[in-house]
């Protein structure tokens, strides 16, 4: 067998397009996604060699995520920074100012237009005066977020912006089939039986969408408490509506829900996933995986 070629030999069958293309090629900028959603939209646009890295990656929660010092190096040397925007991540705000980051930056909810918290059965406003972040909740939303992310994508690496295309093109095609997926699974629910309650507001665009109606003690913050005369108002309409579809969410202290369940009579269903996507063992691995992993529960609970 012959002896390899010296590290100095190999440079002019580079230059003359000898070399085999995984010796030749160069990996493309870095792209930071803010947390684990975004993460994986950028994943099935730029590929599996996509050099990326996610902030609040999965299991973690994005409301309440602390970066560290080497998030802020991250930062600095990023080719392409991904954020959801409508105050979702304040933290990184704070990190692209705290790094004076003036590379290119992806909002994927810009160009849409924010749903508000309403004020729920009882008259309370969970969160009214901020825009509500969860647009990905709707999956024709979600590939508004896609468009976005392709766009950003091509712009930081344009040498690969044939194959982005072609991964965009795909991606929006199993999103519409989510969709459809999604409106027919819970189009054949009754609508006086497509109501479920979970832990914080974090469902309201989904809710528009499908036609469900969401129920939470918590606002858009997973961090809000819910006062007792809330929760005492929450279990009165559980009961008297026979509300079955009772669903744990989020990272933090689950206790309101378990309580507010265990007083009303209904047993919780298992976990949604809102803000995070799960580990990769997990039910939902992926944003399309998420999606299909949540209305499976809701409508089994529905019916039920």
């Amino acid at each position: 067998m012959p002896a390899p070629l010296p590290r100095r030999a190999l440079l002019p069958l580079a230059a003359a397009g000898l070399l085999p293309v995984r010796v030749r090629a160069q990996a493309g900028p870095r792209v930071i996604a803010s947390f684990s959603i975004l993460g994986d939209m950028a994943r099935q646009l730029g590929g599996a060699a996509l050099p990326l890295q996610v902030l609040a990656g999965p299991g973690a929660d994005p409301h309440l995520f602390q970066p560290r010092p080497s998030e802020a190096e991250a930062i600095r040397g990023a080719g392409l920074v991904i954020r959801n925007g409508l105050g979702f991540e304040p933290w990184l705000d704070r990190l692209l100012a705290a790094t004076r980051y003036a590379g290119p930056l992806v909002t994927a909810t810009e160009g849409i237009t924010p749903r508000r918290a309403a004020p729920d059965a009882h008259g309370h406003a969970h969160g009214a005066e901020a825009p509500d972040p969860h647009a990905w909740q709707d999956v024709r939303l979600a590939q508004s977020y896609a468009r976005a992310i392709a766009a950003g994508l091509r712009q930081a690496d344009p040498a690969r912006g044939e194959a982005i295309g072609a991964a965009e093109t795909a991606y929006l095609d199993r999103l519409a089939g989510l969709d459809a997926w999604v409106r027919e699974t819970l189009g054949g629910i009754p609508p006086a039986r497509r109501v479920m309650l979970t832990s914080h507001a974090a469902f309201g665009y989904f809710a528009a969408a499908y036609g469900v109606r969401m129920l939470s003690p918590q606002g858009l913050s997973p961090e809000a408490q819910p006062s007792a005369a809330q929760v005492a108002a929450l279990i009165r309409q559980v009961r008297a509506e026979g509300i079955t579809a009772v669903f744990l969410e989020g990272q933090g202290s689950q206790a309101v829900i378990e309580r507010l369940a265990a007083d009303a009579g209904v047993r919780v269903r298992g976990r949604l996933y809102a803000d995070t996507l799960s580990p990769p063992d997990g039910p939902a691995p992926s944003y399309e995986a998420m999606m299909r992993h949540n209305v499976g529960l809701m409508a089994a609970a529905m019916r039920g």
